[in-house]
């Protein structure tokens, strides 16, 4: 099985930051897209930022000039740097990767648990 474990939200005060990780393990053979998403209280789950296995990354606009989304993909894991927190990023924060098991298997989305990261003002 393959499993995804975020790590590092927490609470701080707006202006702050904080980092975001995410790890993939179990029967891996390659993962493709990974992206970062957040569910804030009665709303929807929104991307806040993708990566392509080559490295090409894609913000929403409300996070574009502070967050920078990273990976390691020979460690299957991937980052969030996320500075000058405000208050709307709170939220619960989740990674998942379009992940090939083997060399057969056909591209699947897993997702981790998430973590939560809550923004005070």
């Amino acid at each position: 099985q393959v499993q995804l474990v975020e790590s590092g939200g927490g609470l701080v005060q707006a202006g702050g930051s904080l980092n975001l990780s995410c790890t993939a393990s179990g029967t891996i053979f390659r993962i493709n897209a990974m992206a970062w998403y957040r569910q804030a209280p009665g709303q929807q789950r929104e991307l806040v930022a993708d990566i392509s296995i080559s490295g090409d990354t894609n913000y929403a606009y409300s996070v574009k000039g502070r967050f920078t989304i990273s990976r390691d993909s020979a460690k299957n894991t991937m980052s969030l740097q996320m500075n000058r927190l405000k208050p709307e990023d709170t939220a619960v924060y989740y990674c998942n990767g379009d992940i090939r098991r083997t060399l057969w298997s056909p591209l699947t989305i897993f997702w981790g648990q998430g973590t939560q990261v809550t923004v005070s003002s």
